[in-house]
């Protein structure tokens, strides 16, 4: 099992190639090379059907024409199946997919699994993060400890500031 990853400082990361997957989805299997030659929204979420998940990708679901405007992918992760996921973006009607990590192999290359405090006990999740990353794979700013409100907007302008000529 993946430890509790420490996240690089940003200054570390920026302009550094983001780190390559080959995961499923509710899309079937992706890669980040699939999506090179757009600049692609990573956001990491700690579970499906719970409020603040659900707001935040409904957030970047209303926003989601808008992103595509922009030359811009959106991709949600977690550690829930597959099953859940496929649920979960039916019931919502996502038009983006939803990785299924329950290795958490993705969330540790992207850092995202800390020690929480649930109920007054300690334990493990997801950090909610998002990841813009560049058309040429590289990454290009990250939010860490997201909060839902505005938060899809902000990653939108930041995108469009990102992808204009």
């Amino acid at each position: 099992m993946p430890t509790n990853a420490t996240a690089p400082h940003l200054s570390d990361v920026l302009g550094k190639p983001a780190p390559a997957f080959t995961v499923a989805s509710t899309i079937g299997q992706i890669t980040l090379q699939q999506c090179l030659g757009r600049a692609v929204v990573l956001y990491f979420y700690p579970k499906d059907n719970t409020p603040g998940c659900t707001t935040e990708t409904e957030n970047f679901r209303d926003l989601h024409d808008t992103f595509l405007a922009a030359n811009c992918a959106i991709v949600g992760a977690s550690r829930d199946s597959l099953k859940s996921h496929e649920n979960f973006s039916k019931k919502l009607e996502l038009p983006f997919p939803l990785i299924a990590d329950p290795d958490e192999v993705l969330c540790a290359l992207y850092g995202v699994m800390k020690l929480k405090n649930m109920y007054g006990k300690q334990v493990r999740g997801i950090e909610r993060s998002t990841f813009l990353i560049d058309a040429q794979g590289k990454l290009a700013r990250v939010w860490r400890g997201v909060k839902v409100p505005g938060h899809a907007q902000e990653v939108l302008a930041v995108a469009q500031a990102l992808t204009q000529p």
